[in-house]
């Protein structure tokens, strides 16, 4: 029979009646589906515990374990298995016990082939979008821990500490901090890392958008409220309903609306434009500026009321120059994700010349320049290893020799190895403990080297 549907879906059909469970494991296999037969609870629990499938249809009614019965063992295995039942007993009773038991869907026979398979392709659909989202949720996680923020400095550590205290609490937080010093990645860590992760985690920059569109995007509107409002829209608000809304480049938030800011804080209430009506929303706000608030505040640019309702919880990040420490790990981190992400690239590393040079520079672009650069070299570099011409592009600090002089008295490696061990050294006063930790040596390496 020619197959009318294409799947990698495995499944698992039970039926005591041998000719039953042959019969609609024919009709699937010739739409496209894997498909192992059992003609016994225990045999299907034996077969489930060394095979991975995607979907279990069942018999109810059998002998010894019947179909509730394998359900709840099956479900012990993998709670996740959507598992449909079929019986010829059909009944109101069996069909609420077995959802309730956790089945998918129920079917009476005789079988409607056709309706078997719709709702078996649903629930392998179900399953592989939890799946899915599950996988997307601890990749997210996983890429707002502090290990991926990368930063052994004290000045961070500070921070992360901080962000540990505030994820779960509803207090509001104010990160400030140069451009590139990674703002959102911290408000993103405290969602992400809080009791509203599986909610939505909504950005919006404040000073993307022109003053008139601000209102509508983060409150709504109704239909007809201004011109080309053609339908009603919720709001930025609203979508982030139970998670967090961030709100970058808060400074720019234009003064007219600093009040119904004010009000969704202290009330958690909003008003579309046009409506005469307010709506609750259960959101925590975020927000991030590289503007002097409290400057913004005395120049009335910026209600002050609103600044203290903002500013429980202060962060300021600093600047990738004030954390040289965290420069080369930052570095190779970048470095080695630039690779990763391009599967034209060979693997990378930096020499300790290319570590000596990046110290070297002053980073007004913070750590999102350095990850441009990490990224330029990756693709721009012929060799393996990136020395001190693979980024010369970036611009010499002042008071820096040029690259031509420092290739004519290039030092040796022990001698570039002995600078970079002094200046971790400096940056962590003295201390080996925390310099070996930086440098990922064991500290009787710089004890026995005179440090």
């Amino acid at each position: 029979m020619t197959q009318t549907h294409t799947t990698t879906a495995h499944i698992l059909v039970v039926d005591d009646h041998p000719e039953m469970a042959e019969g609609l494991g024919d009709y699937l296999r010739d739409h496209g589906y894997t498909v192992d037969t059992a003609t016994s609870g225990a045999e299907a629990i034996e077969i489930f515990s060394r095979t991975a499938f995607d979907a279990v249809i069942s018999d109810l009614k059998m002998k010894n374990m019947d179909g509730l019965e394998l359900i709840d063992a099956i479900h012990a295995v993998d709670s996740k298995t959507p598992i449909l039942i079929m019986t010829a007993y059909g009944s109101i009773e069996n069909a609420i016990e077995a959802i309730r038991r956790g089945a998918f869907h129920y079917f009476s026979k005789p079988l409607k082939t056709e309706e078997v398979r719709i709702y078996l392709q649903r629930a392998i659909d179900h399953r592989r979008m939890e799946v899915s989202h599950a996988q997307l949720l601890r990749d997210i996680q996983e890429r707002y821990t502090f290990e991926s923020m990368i930063g052994r400095s004290t000045v961070m550590r500070r921070i992360f500490d901080l962000i540990d205290r505030v994820t779960d609490s509803p207090v509001c937080v104010l990160i400030t901090g140069e451009s590139g010093t990674g703002k959102e990645l911290i408000a993103r860590a405290i969602h992400f890392r809080g009791v509203r992760r599986e909610r939505p985690f909504v950005p919006i920059n404040c000073a993307a958008l022109p003053a008139p569109l601000i209102e509508s995007e983060i409150f709504g509107h109704e239909a007809g409220a201004f011109t080309g409002a053609n339908k009603p829209r919720a709001g930025l608000a609203v979508e982030a309903s139970g998670g967090t809304l961030f709100l970058d480049e808060i400074s720019e938030l234009p003064l007219e609306l600093q009040p119904k800011l004010l009000r969704l804080l202290q009330e958690g209430e909003i008003r579309p434009v046009g409506s005469d009506k307010t709506r609750q929303v259960d959101i925590r706000i975020l927000a991030a500026t590289n503007a002097n608030l409290d400057a913004a505040v005395k120049a009335g640019r910026f209600r002050a009321d609103l600044f203290y309702r903002l500013n429980v919880v202060p962060v300021l990040v600093p600047p990738l120059r004030e954390r040289a420490e965290d420069v080369p790990i930052l570095a190779e981190r970048l470095l080695q994700r630039a690779v990763s992400q391009n599967p034209m690239l060979s693997a990378k590393r930096l020499s300790a010349e290319g570590v000596e040079f990046l110290l070297g520079h002053d980073w007004p672009g913070n750590v999102r320049e350095l990850e441009n650069a990490m990224e330029r070299a990756a693709t721009l570099c012929t060799n393996d290893i990136i020395c001190p011409c693979d980024l010369a592009f970036l611009s010499p600090p002042s008071g820096a020799a040029p690259l031509a002089s420092l290739t004519e008295s290039m030092p040796t490696l022990r001698e570039l190895e002995s600078r970079y061990i002094n200046h971790v050294l400096a940056n962590v006063n003295g201390s080996k403990i925390r310099a070996a930790a930086i440098l990922g040596v064991d500290p009787s390496t710089l004890y026995r080297r005179g440090r």
